[in-house]
């Protein structure tokens, strides 16, 4: 009997058991054909590999992430996944599609179909995140139907405006999922819903909305669960009391481990996905189990039931990994052929391709001067009691908190007060808007940083400790058509440029990373204390993330829905 490839003694992983047993394995046209105990007496095989001692395991399958957070292209993102055994993801491109509206998605997907990491698209969904911000291009309800006659399309991405969801029955998310719901009743709806518990979880979930991938603590794990939500773990809710539970209670079925958001310099250095799965079994969580939810319970999520198991006629993706607790990696292969070993010199191979020109001209925005950062500008002399931004690590939610500021001569005199400034400028040339704010907490201690990687609306966000130093890096970063600046004393300490929308690189992951690298020891060298500060720095502008944040329209009280000022009152 004829196969392609033939592996013998393998530990192969049944993720239908969650066990391991000693076996053969033929592939043949690209899938799984065989696995058992006949070998080479049975099967005439163009290549027989001794896998004796290796674990045979599915290839790890991410069903939500953003590609535009490790800021490169699909084609390095897709290099960086191999190396990691990672073999299909579902990326959601609404950094993309906030710049560029159905362009920026298709365009993704174009970057994408000649990468040997399967992409299968997660629909943004919303796209502005809400109405109190300005962003470059939009999602309609006719560019979802759009993208769903592409093909390319498996899920309607995360569901973020929950609270229009649930105060305004006549909002457009509730009218997006009326239309998935009516004409595609069996397309995967994804959620984001920090923190909503009780009846408002239960709101969100009865209107479509049945997955969620924040910040998880053990009471909102729970009644998720039992509400029948599928959770979709990334690191920072991997807390010892809810690895704990996910380990003890038999819930193998309702959860994943994701990624949602990975920094280019930790791409590099921890890996993707799989560093994950590595940290679970740190945890005390099985290997089988966690294994199960990085490969089967995320292809059973998205319908993809083609993969995420090794049995017959499932598509041959899979690693070949010689030590089991740290995963270490021996070989990838994807549709049966292999696609990284980690004794030969990985070199992929570039596709050519180039997103259209206009896309490397996004940031419609005139250079800032002095006088662009005066906030509330005309006020009367006093002292009046200011909103602020309070930053805290270990999350990217924010506080609010308030000081007294000083305005002589039209001014505030916030330099002294001990915050920093925080503004936003609407950089599509749809209004010229701009905001400011006060800042303080776990963030810069002096200088300033600016880019257009601001989620979601990526307009140009700049906070500082003087005036200088913020119309410098703000500059730097307009000249170059976006990136990130940090400057210091008249000085630039570290800058990425990001063409592609204001927000990628198309430098290989490696130089990426070294560049991220740079502009987060630059921002932690300013005195910002956070896991991640450019995570951190780029979700000051998300409107849909608690509590207290800022875009184009001023300060936003997440959780009221509504822009508030920034001056309380006077005292």
């Amino acid at each position: 009997m004829q196969a392609d490839l033939l592996f013998l003694q393998a530990k192969v992983y049944n993720s239908y058991f969650k066990q391991w047993s000693t076996n053969n394995v033929a592939v043949k046209d690209g899938k799984f054909f065989y696995i058992g105990l006949r070998g080479e007496d049975t099967f005439q095989a163009k290549q027989v590999i001794n896998a004796e001692g290796l674990y045979m395991v599915p290839g790890f399958i991410d069903i939500h992430l953003h590609i535009e957070s490790t800021m490169v292209t699909p084609e390095s993102f897709s290099a960086g996944l191999l190396r990691n055994g990672v073999t299909t993801i579902v990326p959601e491109p609404h950094e993309m599609a906030n710049v560029f509206g159905l362009d920026g998605v298709l365009e993704m997907i174009k970057a994408s179909r000649n990468c040997p990491v399967d992409m299968f698209y997660a629909i943004p969904s919303s796209v502005p995140s809400t109405s109190m911000e300005t962003t470059g291009g939009s999602i309609e309800i006719e560019d979802m139907d759009a993208l769903l006659s592409t093909g390319d399309v498996i899920c309607l991405g995360e569901i973020m405006n929950y609270v229009d969801i649930i105060t305004d029955p006549d909002c457009k998310t509730n009218r997006i999922l009326e239309h998935i719901r009516s004409h595609y009743p069996e397309l995967v709806i994804e959620g984001h819903v920090p923190k909503l518990l009780d009846l408002d979880l239960q709101r969100v979930i009865y209107a479509g909305v049945n997955s969620d991938h924040t910040h998880q603590t053990l009471q909102g794990l729970e009644e998720r669960i039992a509400a029948g939500m599928f959770i979709e773990i990334q690191e920072k809710s991997m807390t010892p009391e809810v690895m704990d539970y996910l380990i003890r209670h038999d819930v193998s079925e309702h959860f994943c481990f994701v990624t949602d958001d990975v920094m280019a310099d930790s791409f590099r250095s921890r890996g993707h996905l799989n560093q994950i799965v590595r940290k679970a079994i740190g945890m005390g969580m099985s290997p089988e189990r966690a294994i199960y939810a990085a490969t089967f319970s995320p292809s059973r999520r998205m319908r993809m039931y083609d993969r995420g198991s090794i049995a017959p006629g499932k598509i041959a993706d899979f690693q070949l990994i010689s030590d089991l607790s740290e995963l270490k990696l021996e070989s990838v292969y994807k549709n049966g052929a292999e696609v990284y070993s980690a004794a030969k010199a990985f070199e992929p191979q570039s596709s050519g391709y180039r997103f259209p020109e206009h896309f490397y001209h996004s940031v419609q925005l005139d250079e800032l001067s002095a006088a662009d950062f005066e906030a509330a500008a005309g006020v009367e002399d006093g002292i009046y009691r200011c909103r602020v931004m309070t930053i805290q690590d270990g999350s990217t939610f924010t506080k609010e908190s308030q000081v007294d500021v000083p305005a002589a001569n039209g001014r505030l005199l916030w330099e002294d007060s001990g915050c920093g400034m925080i503004a936003t400028f609407e950089r599509y040339g749809k209004g010229r808007q701009k905001a400011f704010g006060f800042i303080a907490g776990d963030t810069i201690q002096r200088g300033a940083v600016a880019t257009t990687y601001s989620h979601d609306n990526h307009n140009l966000l700049v906070i500082g400790h003087n005036v200088e130093d913020m119309v410098l890096a703000a500059n730097t970063v307009i000249r170059q058509q976006g990136g990130f600046c940090v400057a210091l004393d008249g000085e630039i300490k570290a800058n990425m440029h990001l063409p592609v929308g204001g927000i990628l690189t198309e430098d290989p992951l490696d130089l990426a990373a070294e560049s991220v690298q740079q502009v987060r020891e630059a921002m932690e060298e300013l005195g910002y204390k956070h896991y991640n500060p450019i995570m951190s720095i780029a979700t000051h502008s998300l409107p849909v993330s608690p509590y207290l944040k800022i875009t184009d329209h001023g300060l936003i009280d997440v959780n009221a829905g509504k822009v508030v000022p920034l001056i309380i009152e006077q005292v």
